[in-house]
């Protein structure tokens, strides 16, 4: 009889990627959900297979080998209650940071609480018996399986990281009979780098992609401009990037295009800082992450390198003094290029931030909410010495105010600037009921609805105007009601200024930068219609022709066509 590994696909990555990182020890304890997973390993020579029938002795058993050959070990089991025999073991494990992982296998994890036969609860472990517990769900799609490789590779390293010890995964079977295939496939192998064998960077382009980020020191910035002259290298920036070095590249314009203009593919991408407020994705075809929490994050799901260290020690380690940059020249040639060519806007989000953008004062602070405010300012630079924030970690409509007021408190001295969608200030409005300075510039892009469910391209859009009502929200307080900010402005002792076109804007757009002895507001008001059709006239400087034919074979585009089709 000839043996070969199972046909289901998550147990596939975690059997590969246990090669992958040199884990080869396994005890097994017999069962029935476990099957896919034993079976696929118990005729591969890689693989040394123990036996033991009590979980308990099991887990036990674990650390002495891992105590002894100071290898990592692997636990298998079935449902019910074997695995909670575990715990002792683990726990030992746990104290005496023993790298043993226990591969608990399980029905569908809908079965519990039904009561199926042999299915329990494992989505709680004990803190103290391990480091980490991951689920392995049934792979149906290519995201699935992605997520499948990320979360087996951190559960893997994670069992050395640090302070060694133990790590769970819970895998589910569909109890497949198949083992088909014949050779066990590669899977993407992601690497933790601490302060030895570094990889060689790959030929090619190289995107430093910024997320938002504290402000960067001379040092740092030196590092990151010394790498990218050496290796090719561009920064991709939005507005919370915050880095304001020489390859400095604000990505949105040129990368929002309806036409690939070879500005977001990369053959490699290096990440540094956290969430970022750009909504593009880049086509790089490897990602590396530069963080000193050394913690797995795969946006992308291209992952294949974390460097747990410092920003300045890793680009320092790459730099060189030979010149060889081109990719940069190419970036900033292309948004130019768009530049130059911008048609007239209308009263818009986007219009305000082109004639805005560049005259924030230097040395201040801007805070911009999420979504189309912070998109539509994402596409003009502001002056080198103006910060930019806004709350990119939750990324909710929730709070962008009371940010802004906290930032200005605690900075009386320094000029706070910020842009704000009608949602997110009636949502936050409380905050501007509490005491605070002078130093608060305030722009209340105020078009009755939730623009971002309005736009174009947004996926609301299909419903028109239906939309209206639940999710754009439209007409909530007052409509655009020009007695409303006004009033709560005059009872709180804000300076309150408004415009209602181009012309308006323009006059009032002074007052409102410059440094009075208290707050300004400033109220515009903008049609949702004039700010989507802003958006796509940016958007679409350059165009692909064949865009519609393309956006049919992408996920959203298959959305829609079946909601038409049902309707």
């Amino acid at each position: 009889m000839n043996h070969y590994y199972t046909d289901e696909i998550n147990t596939l990555v975690l059997v590969s990627l246990l090669k992958e990182h040199n884990i080869k020890k396994i005890i097994a304890s017999p069962g029935t959900t476990n099957i896919s997973f034993v079976g696929s390993v118990q005729f591969d020579p890689y693989f040394e297979v123990y036996s033991a029938v009590d979980e308990r002795a099991a887990a036990f058993m674990a650390c002495g080998l891992a105590e002894e050959s100071g290898e990592p070990v692997v636990l298998t089991c079935t449902g019910a209650t074997a695995s909670r025999n575990y715990i002792p073991g683990l726990t030992e494990a746990y104290y005496r940071h023993l790298p043993v992982l226990a591969v608990t296998s399980t029905q569908h994890t809908g079965r519990v609480g039904n009561y199926v036969a042999q299915v329990i609860d494992r989505s709680e472990q004990f803190p103290d018996m391990a480091k980490k517990s991951i689920q392995l769900p049934t792979v149906y799609s290519e995201e699935d399986k992605q997520h499948t490789i990320t979360a087996v590779n951190d559960a893997l390293l994670e069992l050395v990281h640090g302070n060694a010890g133990p790590v769970h995964i819970n895998l589910i079977t569909t109890y497949s009979n198949g083992f088909n295939t014949k050779e066990l496939p590669k899977y993407r192998t992601i690497r933790r780098v601490v302060d030895k064998d570094y990889p060689e960077l790959p030929n090619g382009n190289i995107g430093i992609f910024v997320g938002a980020h504290a402000k960067f020191s001379e040092e740092e910035t030196e590092a990151i401009d010394k790498f990218c002259e050496s290796n090719n290298a561009v920064v991709i920036c939005d507005q919370i990037s915050n880095y304001r070095g020489k390859y400095r590249f604000l990505a949105n314009f040129a990368n929002s295009q309806e036409k690939d203009l070879g500005t977001r593919r990369f053959d490699l991408i290096i990440y540094i800082g956290y969430i970022h407020g750009a909504y593009i994705n880049y086509g790089g075809k490897e990602s590396w992450r530069v963080n000193e929490d050394g913690v797995i994050r795969d946006p992308q799901r291209n992952l294949t390198y974390v460097f747990e260290m410092s920003e300045i020690d890793f680009f320092n380690h790459y730099a060189s003094d030979k010149k060889n940059n081109t990719i940069f020249e190419h970036c900033t040639n292309i948004t130019e290029n768009l530049m130059k060519r911008i048609p007239e806007l209308p009263f818009s989000n986007m219009w305000i931030a082109g004639e805005t953008s560049k005259k924030i004062p230097d040395n201040s602070i801007l805070h911009i909410s999420i979504l189309n405010t912070l998109r539509s300012w994402n596409y003009f630079e502001t002056p080198k010495n103006v910060l930019c924030y806004t709350n990119s970690g939750g990324y909710g409509i929730d709070g962008c105010l009371s940010s802004f007021i906290g930032s200005a408190k605690v900075n009386k001295d320094i000029e706070h600037y910020m842009i704000v969608g009608d949602l997110s200030f009636f949502y936050d409005l409380n905050i501007l009921f509490n005491e605070f300075p002078s130093n608060v510039h305030i722009m209340l892009i105020n078009n009755g609805v939730g623009t971002e469910f309005k736009n174009y391209n947004h996926r609301a859009a299909y419903f028109g105007e239906d939309a209206n009502s639940f999710m754009a929200a439209k007409g909530h307080n007052g409509f655009k009601n020009p007695d409303v900010v006004k009033g709560i402005c005059s009872n709180i002792g804000i300076k309150y200024i408004s415009a209602s076109n181009k012309e308006e804007y323009l006059s009032k757009q002074e007052e409102w930068l410059q440094k009075t002895e208290e707050p300004v507001l400033l109220e515009i008001f903008t049609s949702d219609k004039d700010e989507s059709d802003a958006l796509k006239l940016i958007n679409t400087i350059e165009k692909d022709i064949n865009l519609k034919q393309k956006l049919k074979q992408t996920p959203m585009g298959k959305f829609a066509k079946r909601i038409i089709k049902g309707r």
